[in-house]
């Protein structure tokens, strides 16, 4: 099976409001960057995204070694807690409904197709692939943002 490296990261201004996520993947010395982003969104779906986009590019079955700066993302799957949300319906273990379960069901799937290990990376700090995703992520935020303005009316 190969190696693959995936970087994610996720952005949101105002928190729901426009946002981005960014990912990079890399195998054997080559990179391939991925970014996108919504214009209604919370920062949890974003660092969501960026990790189902980056598992979704991939065309086989790999070992991922997956750096992310959410302890939401990692603990949620590393934990086992994503997977027994799913089991109790959506449900985490104070009864209370669980957040952003269409993106878990998305990204539970591709899990599944994958040998993920998992490393939280602290952000805005010395990752630089984790800062480079920041960057694609905060840049389609801004994006979506200034495409909100121009639906609402209002100049840049």
């Amino acid at each position: 099976m190969k190696t693959v490296t995936l970087y994610t990261d996720g952005a949101c201004s105002g928190n729901p409001g426009p946002g981005g996520w960014g990912a990079i993947l890399e195998y054997m010395g080559t990179e391939k960057e991925l970014s996108g982003g919504e214009e209604n969104t919370t920062n949890n779906r974003m660092e969501l995204t960026a990790v189902i986009q980056g598992l979704s590019a991939l065309k086989e079955s790999c070992i991922v070694e997956l750096y992310s700066d959410s302890k939401y993302v990692i603990d949620a799957l590393e934990k086992g807690w994503a997977v027994s949300w799913q089991k109790n319906g959506w449900r985490k273990a104070d009864k209370k409904p669980a957040l952003n379960p269409d993106l878990w069901e998305k990204l539970l799937t591709l899990v599944s197709k994958h040998q993920l290990r998992y490393h939280w990376v602290k952000g805005h700090a010395d990752n630089p692939k984790n800062n480079r995703c920041d960057q694609l992520a905060v840049a389609q935020t801004k994006m979506h943002n200034a495409e909100c303005r121009m639906q609402n009316g209002e100049e840049k």
